[in-house]
C-alpha cells in the first residue's frame, strides 16, 4: 500500500473518537449474539413507541407522493408550526427565517458549532455532558473547555466560569435537562449564565433535547431571558419527546448571523430532511395532545423513583434526585476501580449494561449512567441482577 504525507486523516479528527458508549454497546452486541441475556441500562431511547398520529401522517404523506425534494431548511408548514411552538412554549420570539429543520438534534448542534467556531475557539462545556458534544466542538475546529458542574453549584456560576475564561472563549454550552445527570437548571442558574454571557460577549448554545421530560421544577429556555435571544442558538429534537429517535428530525432556532451558517451547514451536509418525515413531524407538533406528555412524565417518574430506591438499597446513592430526562448518575466509587472498569465488570460478570462516567467529561469519574427508560419489570430484573452480583462479591 502506498504511503505518503497526504494519505492521512484530517487533523480535525485527531481528538475526535468513538466513545466509551460505543465500546459498551459493542460488547453488549457480542454477548447478545452469544445468547446472553443483558439487563440494558445503557440506552438513550424512550420506552414508548411513536404516537399513532405521527405514523399516520407519514403514511398519508407517502400515499400523497410527498416524496420529492423539499426546501433544504424545512417545509413551510413545519417551519410555521415550530415558530408557533417556540413562541408559546419556550417564550422565544422566533421568526420563520430563524428556524432550520435538521437531521435530529445532533445536526443542529453540529450546525451551531460549525457556524460559530474558528480554529482554536473555545467553548465552556459543563461536565457531566452528553458525550458527542465535545467531539462536535473539536470536529468543527474548536476546543472544549471542561467545567465541573458541581463546582458551579458549590462555588457560584460566575466564579467558576470566569476562572475558565480566556481570550479565545467564544461560547457556553447549556444542556437542561441534563444528560446524564437529569439536572434541571433553575431560572436563577440560567440568569447567572445569561449575565456572564452578556458581560463577556459570548454566545450560548442551548441543547434542550429533554425539554418535555421535567418532573420537578420547570423547563426554561435561556433564549427567552432578556437580552439573550440575540446571542443564543437553541437546539431541539423530536426524538425524546415523541419517541422518534429513528426518524431523525430536530430543529434549531437562532437569529442572524448564526442561522444562515446553520442553514448552510444543513444544505451542504444533507440538503435537508426526508420530506415525508417532515410531514410526520408537523403532525407531532400539531396533533399530539398535551395529555400525552403528562402520561409519559408520570410513567417516567415512577420508573425513576423505583430505580433510585433500588440503587440506594445497594449502597449506590443518586444525589441529587434527577428532576428531568430519564437517567440516573449514581456514585459507584465504593465498588472499586475506575468507572470504565466498573462498567465492564458489571457487564461481563453481572450482565448489567451501564455507561462509565468518564464518557461524560472531567466530572464523570466515579459514576455510572443508567437509563430508566425501561419497563418496570426490566428495572426490577436489572436490580435483582445487581443485588445478586454485589452479594456474591461480599461472600
Amino acid at each position: 500500500m502506498p504511503t505518503g504525507s497526504n494519505l492521512r486523516l484530517s487533523v480535525r479528527f485527531a481528538d475526535v473518537g468513538f466513545s466509551e458508549i460505543v465500546r459498551i454497546r459493542n460488547r453488549v452486541l457480542e454477548l447478545k449474539a452469544a445468547g446472553e441475556t443483558i439487563h440494558q441500562f445503557e440506552g438513550g431511547e424512550p420506552f414508548f413507541e411513536t404516537p399513532e398520529p405521527i405514523k399516520e401522517a407519514m403514511r398519508r404523506a407517502l400515499a400523497e407522493n410527498k416524496t420529492r425534494y423539499a426546501p433544504s431548511s424545512g417545509i413551510p408548514p413545519l417551519i410555521e408550526a415550530i415558530v408557533d411552538k417556540v413562541r408559546a412554549k419556550n417564550g422565544i420570539p422566533a421568526e420563520p427565517a430563524h428556524v432550520v429543520v435538521g437531521v435530529g438534534g445532533m445536526q443542529g448542534l453540529y450546525g451551531a458549532f460549525n457556524a460559530l467556531l474558528d480554529p482554536g475557539d473555545e467553548v465552556l462545556l459543563p461536565s457531566p455532558y452528553w458525550t458527542p458534544t465535545r467531539d462536535l466542538i473539536h470536529m468543527t475546529g474548536g476546543r472544549a473547555v471542561c467545567v465541573e458542574a458541581a463546582r458551579m453549584r458549590a462555588e457560584g456560576i460566575e466564579t467558576v466560569l470566569r476562572a475558565r475564561l480566556t481570550p479565545r472563549t467564544r461560547a457556553i454550552l447549556v444542556n437542561s435537562p441534563n444528560n446524564p445527570t437529569g439536572q434541571v437548571l433553575t431560572r436563577a442558574d440560567l440568569e447567572a449564565i445569561a449575565g456572564f454571557a452578556q458581560r463577556h460577549d459570548l454566545v450560548v448554545v442551548s441543547d434542550e433535547a429533554y425539554e418535555d421530560l421535567v418532573y420537578e421544577g420547570e423547563h426554561i429556555s435561556i433564549a427567552s431571558l432578556p437580552g439573550m435571544y440575540a446571542r443564543t442558538i437553541s437546539v431541539y429534537t423530536l426524538s425524546k419527546s415523541y419517541g422518534m429517535t429513528g426518524w431523525r428530525l430536530g430543529y434549531a432556532v437562532a437569529p442572524e448571523p448564526f442561522i444562515t451558517g446553520i442553514k448552510t451547514s444543513v444544505l451542504y451536509s444533507t440538503n435537508g430532511v426526508s420530506t415525508p418525515t417532515q410531514w410526520a413531524a408537523l403532525a407531532a407538533l400539531r396533533d399530539v395532545p398535551a395529555s400525552f406528555f403528562e402520561e409519559c412524565r408520570a410513567a417516567y417518574r415512577q420508573r425513576r423513583d423505583r430505580l433510585i430506591a433500588g440503587l440506594a438499597e445497594l449502597g449506590l446513592p443518586v444525589k441529587p434526585v434527577p428532576a428531568g430526562a430519564f437517567y440516573v448518575f449514581p456514585d459507584v466509587s465504593a465498588l472499586g476501580g475506575t468507572s470504565a472498569e466498573i462498567a465492564m465488570r458489571l457487564l461481563d460478570e453481572a450482565r448489567v449494561a451501564t455507561v462509565p462516567g468518564t464518557a461524560f467529561g472531567c466530572a464523570g469519574e466515579g459514576h455510572l449512567r443508567l437509563s430508566y427508560s425501561l419497563s418496570l419489570e426490566a428495572i426490577e430484573r436489572g436490580l435483582t441482577a445487581l443485588s445478586d452480583y454485589l452479594r456474591q462479591r461480599t461472600v
